[in-house]
């Protein structure tokens, strides 16, 4: 399953990594729990809560390997488009059932890589911890075989407050008989302890 050959964009991947990475870490003095559990190899798709337009910078900073992003179509459309491109992103039309997306989703797992996903669809703007989750993460990994990678984001995004974080969660697969509704519910839950967790 896994492509020897290297991904489209990695090189501008890589170089835009390491410039806005060091900056994101100086800026935040971010944690990094458990990122180990992250498989080196094989389809993962690598999926936390959403709270701010930056979260996804905690997994790539994580990990070596590429993450490709499902990303709203409406940074496509803008003049940082070339970025997104660049930064092997996928865009997603939220305002139809795009097709297009879920296949160069489905193109990135079959191809053994890594995709990114945020369940719940969108940022939360609310004061639940966490939206409801869409779909999409645990029908990809039952119809590729990839494994999920959950993760949880807590804390502040503030200028060297140190309290951002990122928790890595006990990775697990989907199997192609299992009920992708309890499945769903089965990641919500690992993040939202998480998420919910306190302090000690």
């Amino acid at each position: 399953m896994k492509n020897k050959q290297k991904e489209p964009h990695r090189k501008t991947y890589v170089f835009f990594k390491s410039i806005l990475g060091g900056i994101f870490k100086l800026y935040y003095r971010p944690k990094f729990v458990n990122k180990e559990v992250i498989p080196k190899e094989g389809p993962i798709i690598v999926c936390g809560n959403h709270i701010h337009i930056l979260d996804q910078c905690f997994p790539i900073l994580c990990t070596k390997r590429m993450l490709h992003y499902m990303a709203k179509k409406e940074y496509f459309d803008g003049k940082f488009a070339w970025f997104f491109k660049s930064a092997g992103c996928i865009s997603v039309n939220r305002s139809i059932h795009d097709q297009d997306a879920k296949d160069a989703a489905l193109e990135v797992l079959k191809n053994g890589y890594a995709l990114g996903i945020f369940p719940e669809g969108t940022r939360n703007k609310t004061d639940e911890p966490l939206l409801p989750f869409k779909m999409g993460a645990v029908s990809l990994a039952q119809k590729t075989g990839a494994t999920i990678v959950p993760y949880a984001l807590t804390g502040k995004y503030k200028f060297w407050n140190g309290h951002l974080k990122a928790t890595f969660l006990e990775p697990f697969k989907v199997g192609p008989n299992d009920d992708l509704e309890k499945a769903n519910e089965h990641l919500r839950n690992m993040i939202l302890k998480e998420v919910t967790k306190k302090e000690d």
